[in-house]
């Protein structure tokens, strides 16, 4: 999904273990002095993310390195980026220190010249070979840089051991000239003939309706709707060594694809595209049915942006109702199909962040983190804090040990060796204690946060009292 860009149109948008089924059973521990029952939700699919003994912030090269708990994703730009084309050479004096901070990945906006020139985000595509390198759409550079700029921003980012996603816009283009179309009757701006740099040149047939058919899943914003169904299209996006797809991957180094809009073409589009040029993909599907978002992750071969987590952490923190974090979600059906977040460039609404930042970095999925929470917004420290607990300790199977409408609390069990850890939320106004059971025995454990200066000792049983600050968050693990 995209915001409204300075044209005529608005654009606006809105590996794998299947999960299997929860385990209920009832068990009872002490909470203030009072003996109540609470829930042990398990979700039982495994995880099996790359187990590596090597830290966020390797202390022998300074560099991001895999870890138990998987990756962290940066989305590295925000909806009208300043102009000018600066923006690949910002993105790109940050590397090292999110590498540093223990980010694995970097999401950058559409890289190539769109039909509104330097001042387009780059969701009205014009020429898929246009990285800022000719004078077409009004400019030379793109609204982020030139295409020099762009391969050093990738460069640099790989030296920091940084994968780097491209945003891929391929349900509509924008910016082709007028010509007859038969299947019309009109004139449609459906003429890409004579885009600068000479390949996947385009015509009416090339988009709905056409010989192939009147329409695919949905047209956007009065846009040509760019029909997949041709096999010209799929030439030039996926299957040849010069097309889109390789050619960004082999030639520019990107390392996978953000989908813009899926909900404009099949599935089949992204699983064929991930066939035939590889590279790890996600999906922008806005949607909060996880029903929905699982079905086309599995018919798409990709991961799929967890709207279903998005929608249900802004009803549970901003609305005071943590139980509903019992819902499902992406993240509980297919975990290594589920990108977790909690803002991006088109949506902002959860306004408790840290504490949606606490649970998506300590539970299942791969969580990305907005630049301008991190820049600019939130308290940097913290998230570091958070990344690197999520690198470290977020292991294993997830069991939800209790929550009502002010607490949460969620075990992570750990895998390979690594001990998982505890999350505790606390959405009132007060400090609170609570009996849970840990995966340790006799063991100290500490907060990892350093909310709370508490060190228990964890009974024979594996029990242990801890704590949560008000309108905040404690994670604890064994103290090593």
């Amino acid at each position: 999904m995209k915001k409204p860009i300075l044209q005529l149109y608005l654009i606006a948008a809105i590996t794998s273990f299947l999960g299997s089924c929860s385990q209920n059973e009832t068990v009872e521990t002490d909470s203030k002095a009072q003996s109540q029952q609470f829930e042990i939700i398990n979700v039982t699919h495994h995880d099996g993310r790359p187990f590596s003994t090597g830290t966020s912030n390797s202390s022998l090269t300074g560099k991001y390195v895999d870890n138990p708990g998987g990756g962290v994703m940066m989305q590295a730009f925000y909806w009208d980026v300043p102009s000018g084309g600066t923006w690949w050479n910002t993105v790109s004096s940050k590397v090292t220190a999110w590498s540093n901070a223990g980010i694995g990945s970097i999401w950058l906006p559409p890289a190539s010249k769109a039909q509104n020139g330097a001042f387009s985000m780059g969701y009205d595509p014009t020429d898929y070979f246009d990285f800022g390198d000719y004078n077409q759409n009004g400019s030379i550079e793109t609204r982020f840089g030139s295409k020099a700029e762009l391969v050093s921003l990738i460069t640099n980012a790989h030296t920091e051991n940084l994968k780097v996603y491209a945003d891929i816009v391929i349900n509509h283009n924008s910016g082709g000239q007028s010509e007859a179309n038969p299947f019309t009757g009109t004139n449609t701006w459906t003429n890409f003939g004579g885009v600068a740099s000479g390949k996947f040149t385009r015509n009416y047939n090339d988009f709905y309706k056409n010989s192939y058919g009147n329409n695919d899943e949905g047209a956007f914003g009065g846009f040509p709707d760019l029909c997949h169904a041709n096999p010209h299209v799929q030439d030039w996006l996926w299957l040849r060594a010069d097309g889109v797809g390789k050619y960004y991957k082999n030639t520019m180094k990107f390392d996978g694809w953000r989908f813009d809009y899926v909900k404009g073409f099949g599935a089949w589009v992204v699983n064929s595209w991930n066939a035939n040029v590889g590279g790890f993909s996600v999906g922008e599907l806005w949607d909060s049915n996880v029903n929905v978002l699982n079905d086309w992750a599995n018919n798409a071969n990709s991961s799929v942006f967890d709207f279903a987590c998005y929608y249900k952490m802004n009803d549970a923190f901003d609305g005071n109702n943590l139980a509903l974090l019992n819902d499902d979600m992406m993240w509980k059906r297919n975990p290594y199909k589920a990108v977790t977040f909690v803002t991006n460039h088109d949506t902002d609404e959860i306004w408790s962040k840290l504490l949606a930042y606490s649970y998506i970095l300590t539970h299942e999925g791969y969580p990305t983190i907005f630049y301008r929470d991190y820049e600019e917004w939130l308290d940097k420290s913290k998230l570091n804090n958070l990344i690197w607990i999520h690198n470290n300790k977020a292991t294993g199977t997830t069991s939800i040990l209790y929550s009502d409408n002010d607490e949460y609390v969620a075990r992570r069990n750990g895998y390979n060796g690594n001990p998982g850890l505890v999350v505790y939320i606390n959405n009132s106004d007060v400090w609170q204690e609570r009996w849970v059971q840990t995966n340790w025995a006799s063991t100290q454990i500490k907060d990892f946060t350093g909310n709370s200066s508490w060190y228990p000792t964890t009974q024979a049983d594996k029990w242990v009292k801890i704590q949560c600050p008000p309108k905040g968050y404690s994670i604890w693990s064994v103290n090593q």
